[in-house]
């Protein structure tokens, strides 16, 4: 699995430009110079028409510095969800602008911290005029507070169904969420009798959402990759720097030892996030199991090496000054979103037919 020198270039062009715009100030730069929010929408509704590699790339870099852009929960979840709904009508609406980065989208979606669409209670009625009506609490909204559009789960009489949802109409309260990570902004969206317009076919959110988490997924683990390699070179850089008992930290065995381990970590996890990434953008069958071994290897790698990062640093690294603790921060909360690896080893279990252990 290698990429393609175009794709080179673009991971080329995304770190040159976050070297020189730093974090929430890089994503119009992004937008606009090299259009990183369009990369997946199809040509017909304003987009690149690339792919999930193109994508992979683009959150790995954005993962190497933590950059709080919105792109996971815009340019992947609420247009994979728009596009998974087969609505044609909403897509031509909605994707150009999200696609230049104009608008800024949302998907409502996750209930107590479950992603398991059979979780969902928001409940949504028929009301007046063909429109709908949604009462229901959402959890994790990823920009849920500054989004444009807003994409809501609910359950109708025929199953979870996918609304958008006016983010200033009648019954919409966005509060935001506290995190443990303050470089991913989080929302709490509360729906109290609001009017929705549905989104594709009623019934079929489950089908939807079922995909968008495993393109989530599959994104979230290149971005915990691009991390965790961050991590790495930091305390690595580090190693060879850093004096004691007159010699440098990294000339003790015990600490290569570590970094080798920390090594193997990364380059595993590279290697499932790449191929999720491949079978994303081949659309294969197999992208279900695919995506349950990236979030699970790739929450459990950038954990670790975030941890040693931590040990290896020593005192400097839980510092406000140090960037060590953001991205211990980061990995706890990826590891998290979109289900525990523990979660997804038993998807990939059930999907194999096995118990999970």
């Amino acid at each position: 699995m290698r990429l393609t020198e175009e794709q080179e270039e673009l991971r080329a062009a995304v770190r040159s430009l976050l070297a020189r715009h730093d974090g929430a100030a890089a994503w119009r730069p992004l937008t606009e110079q090299i259009g990183v929010a369009g990369l997946a929408v199809p040509e017909d509704y304003g987009g690149a028409g690339c792919g999930a590699r193109e994508v992979h790339v683009v959150m790995e870099e954005l993962g190497r510095e933590l950059i709080p852009a919105p792109y996971l929960g815009s340019a992947v979840l609420t247009v994979q969800a728009l596009l998974a709904s087969g609505d044609r009508a909403a897509c031509a609406r909605l994707l150009p602008s999200l696609a230049d980065g104009r608008t800024v989208g949302g998907l409502a979606w996750a209930e107590q911290s479950s992603w398991d669409a059979s979780a969902i209670r928001a409940a949504a009625t028929p009301g007046p005029g063909g429109t709908w009506r949604i009462t229901g609490a959402k959890h994790h909204v990823l920009n849920g507070t500054e989004a444009d559009v807003l994409l809501v789960a609910a359950r109708t009489a025929a199953g979870v169904s996918l609304f958008e949802v006016a983010v200033d109409g009648t019954g919409v309260r966005r509060e935001a969420a506290v995190t443990m990570d303050q470089t991913r902004a989080q929302a709490r969206v509360i729906l109290d009798g609001a009017e929705g317009r549905l989104i594709g076919t009623d019934g079929q959110g489950s089908r939807v959402l079922a995909h968008v988490l495993d393109v989530a997924c599959t994104a979230l683990a290149a971005e915990q990759v691009g991390a965790a390699e961050r991590c790495l070179e930091l305390t690595v850089a580090y190693a060879r720097e850093r004096v004691q008992f007159g010699r440098t930290v990294g000339s003790f065995q015990a600490v290569k030892h570590r970094l080798a381990d920390a090594y193997v970590l990364v380059e595993s996890a590279r290697s499932a996030a790449l191929g999720a990434a491949f079978a994303a953008a081949d659309d294969s069958p197999a992208l279900p199991r695919y995506a349950a071994v990236a979030k699970s290897a790739c929450s459990e790698a950038f954990s670790a090496v975030a941890g040693e990062m931590i040990q290896l640093h020593g005192g400097i690294a839980i510092t406000w000054e140090h960037a060590a603790h953001r991205y211990f921060k980061r990995a706890h909360g990826s590891g998290q979103l979109f289900g525990s690896p523990a979660w997804h080893r038993s998807r990939l279990a059930a999907g194999l037919g096995l118990t999970p252990a």
